[in-house]
C-alpha cells in the first residue's frame, strides 16, 4: 500500500510518499539496508556535532530479544508493533560530553537523526512508524540506562503490509491519511501568531 499526499508546494517525492503504516509484510529488513538507515542516522546535524542519539534495536532474527523491546511498548501498540521485522527506541543524551552542561537540544538532534533514518528508509522502499506510547521506566530498567539518558520515542520498521489484517480501529486509522495544518498556523513573521505575509 502506499501513498502521496496532495503538498501545497513542491517538495521531494520521498516526502510525499512518507506515512507510518501499522501493517507490515512478513518480510526481514537485510542487516545491510537497517545499517543504511543508522548510518543515515548516523550523518544528522547536531548541536556542537555532540551527536546525542542512540538507538536500542531488536530484529525478528532474536525473538528473545524481539519480545524483549516490544514489551518496552505500551499495550495499544504491542498489538500492531509487534508485526514489524526491526523495533527500535530511540535515547537521548541530556548533557554535552564536552563540559556535562545540560544539553536543550537533545531531543531535537534525535529528531533529525530519526527523520535521516526515516528518509533513508523511504528510499530503500522501508516504511518506519514512530510512537510516543513507550514504558519509559521500564526502558531504563531493562537496557540498565544510566542518569542522563532519556528514551525518546519506539520506532517500528519494516515494509507495509496489508491493512485488513488489522483490528477495526487500528484498520480505520491505516486507511484515513493524517491531516496536516495550514502553513498559515505555524509560520509566523513580526510576533507570535501573526502569520508570515509570504505564506500562501
Amino acid at each position: 500500500m502506499t501513498r502521496q499526499v496532495d503538498a501545497n508546494h513542491p517538495i521531494h517525492d520521498l516526502l510525499r510518499q512518507r506515512w507510518s503504516p501499522r501493517a507490515f509484510a512478513d518480510q526481514a529488513v537485510a542487516t545491510d539496508q537497517l545499517c543504511s538507515l543508522l548510518e543515515a542516522a548516523r550523518w544528522a546535524p547536531s548541536s556542537y556535532n555532540e551527536q546525542p542519539w542512540f538507538f536500542l534495536v531488536a530484529t525478528k532474527d532474536d525473538p528473545t530479544e524481539f519480545a524483549r523491546l516490544l514489551g518496552c511498548f505500551v499495550e495499544f501498540n504491542q498489538q500492531w508493533a509487534k508485526t514489524a521485522p526491526v523495533l527500535m527506541i530511540s535515547v537521548a543524551s541530556t548533557k554535552f560530553s564536552r563540559n556535562g552542561k545540560p544539553n536543550r537540544h537533545g531531543y531535537h538532534d534525535v529528531g533529525l537523526a530519526v527523520e535521516n533514518l526515516v528518509v533513508q528508509g523511504m528510499a530503500l522502499g522501508i516504511y518506519t512508524h514512530q510512537m510516543a506510547g513507550i514504558d519509559v521506566e521500564k526502558i531504563r530498567q531493562t537496557y540498565g540506562i544510566p542518569d542522563g539518558f532519556d528514551p525518546v520515542a519506539g520506532i517500528a520498521v519494516g515494509y507495509p503490509g496489508d491493512p485488513g489484517a488489522l483490528a477495526d480501529e487500528l484498520r480505520q486509522r491505516e486507511l484515513t491519511p493524517s491531516p496536516r495544518k495550514a502553513m498559515q498556523e505555524f509560520v509566523y513573521a513580526g510576533k507570535w501568531g501573526q502569520t508570515a505575509p509570504w505564506v500562501k
